[in-house]
This record gives C-alpha cells, sequence and structure tokens, in this order.
C-alpha cells in the first residue's frame, strides 16, 4: 500500500538532493545549471518511481536503489526508443555532482549512530585502517600493471 504523506516527504528530499546536485554541478566542475534540469528531473523521476515500486511489493526483498539501477539500464540500452533522449539529458549531469549529497548523507547517517561506534571502539580503527590500506595497495597493484601493458610506464 501505498503512503502518499511517506512520497510526498521522499518527494520533497528529492528535490531538495537535485538542487544540492545542481549547485555542485555548478560550484564544482562549472556546468550549466540550465542545461542539467532535465536530466537533475530525469533522475528524481527514476528515483521516486523506485521508491514507488519499492513500497508496492513490500514482499519483495530488493532494494530501491536496485530498482532505480533497472529503471536507468532498461531506458539508456540501445536499442530502446528513450535511449537517445534519456542519454542526451542524463549525460549534462556531472557524475560527480551526485556524490555530493550522498556523501553528506551517509556521514548524517553514520552521525547518528555515534553511540554504536563507540561501542566498536578501537576494533572499528583497525578494520578501517586495513581496508583503507588493502584499497590502496590493490588499486596501486592493478594501475602499475594495467599501466605497464599499455606501455605508458
Amino acid at each position: 500500500m501505498l503512503n502518499i504523506s511517506k512520497t510526498m516527504s521522499q518527494l520533497k528530499m528529492m528535490i531538495l538532493v537535485g538542487m544540492m546536485i545542481l549547485v555542485g554541478q555548478k560550484i564544482g566542475f562549472d556546468f550549466a545549471v540550465v542545461d542539467a534540469i532535465p536530466g537533475v528531473i530525469l533522475i528524481i523521476i527514476i528515483a521516486m518511481l523506485s521508491l514507488i515500486i519499492k513500497d508496492l511489493t513490500p514482499k519483495l526483498q530488493f532494494p530501491a536503489f536496485a530498482w532505480a539501477t533497472m529503471i536507468a539500464l532498461i531506458l539508456s540500452m540501445p536499442f530502446m526508443p528513450t535511449a537517445k533522449l534519456f542519454l542526451a539529458y542524463t549525460n549534462k549531469v556531472h557524475f560527480l555532482a551526485t556524490t555530493t549529497p550522498i556523501l553528506a548523507f551517509a556521514g548524517i547517517s553514520v552521525g547518528n549512530k555515534i553511540e554504536e561506534l563507540k561501542k566498536i571502539s578501537w576494533k572499528l580503527v583497525i578494520v578501517a585502517m586495513l581496508v583503507f590500506t588493502g584499497t590502496f595497495f590493490g588499486s596501486a597493484i592493478i594501475a602499475q600493471f594495467v599501466l605497464k601493458m599499455q606501455g605508458i610506464i
């Protein structure tokens, strides 16, 4: 069952995030805000559709972001009549501008769980250091291998 009040709250939040994306787009990458508005609207529509589908199918244990990914994938497939127009609009939205609000909300989410993080204490620091180190060296090894294969180094 669809909760209209919840859906409207989600829409308000999506509009706020869309505005944050446009601001990040202008400040960080000097992309034209007006050109990106249709792409941001499309992204908001897809996000809202995915949230509505998730609410309408509670027995399916399928996250909203997966629905959004599938919708966008279908709309952008080369054989789909929507692909050319969809990609023309969404390509005007710089990907990194979309990450700013995501990282902000992730930070807020972590901040709300600070008491739980305190219980983990020093163990979290060790795990984080190992993950960061492993990710860094793993990326460096892959980059080294690929650059040597290409003859760049």
